[in-house]
């Protein structure tokens, strides 16, 4: 049996997600229920329930369907973000964001289009 000590700390810890780290590679599709951090590389399909970060390292080359996308690397691929898209300003992307909330920092580069309907009139 646990100590109640033990029992704190592991009710504290936080929900992580997964990293794909920076010397890995992807090919294909990732699906899932929980946040995701790319650092390597992913070329294909990512389709995600929570949020994707793309960190300085991430080179992303894939379609994206997910709740949140937060870009710091290299996006190239459209995306559909069901709450909201930002590219930081030493994020670079290429390729269309469907989302109701963008945000585009000073220094980011990005080319493509947004299209920030959310289907209600």
């Amino acid at each position: 049996m646990a100590t109640p000590f033990e029992k704190k700390e592991f009710a504290k810890e936080p929900d992580k997600g997964t990293t794909i780290g920076e010397t890995i590679v992807i090919r294909g599709e990732i699906k899932g229920d929980e946040d995701l951090t790319v650092k390597g590389r992913v070329e294909g399909m990512i389709n995600l329930k929570k949020s994707l970060f793309i960190e300085n390292s991430g080179r992303i080359k894939a379609g994206i369907n997910t709740n949140e996308v937060n870009i710091s690397g290299e996006l190239e691929g459209n995306i559909m973000a069901s709450a909201k898209t930002e590219i930081a300003s030493d994020g670079r992307m290429i390729g269309d964001i469907k989302s109701p909330r963008v945000v585009i920092s000073d220094g980011a580069k990005f080319k493509g289009n947004i299209d920030m309907e959310t289907g209600k009139k």
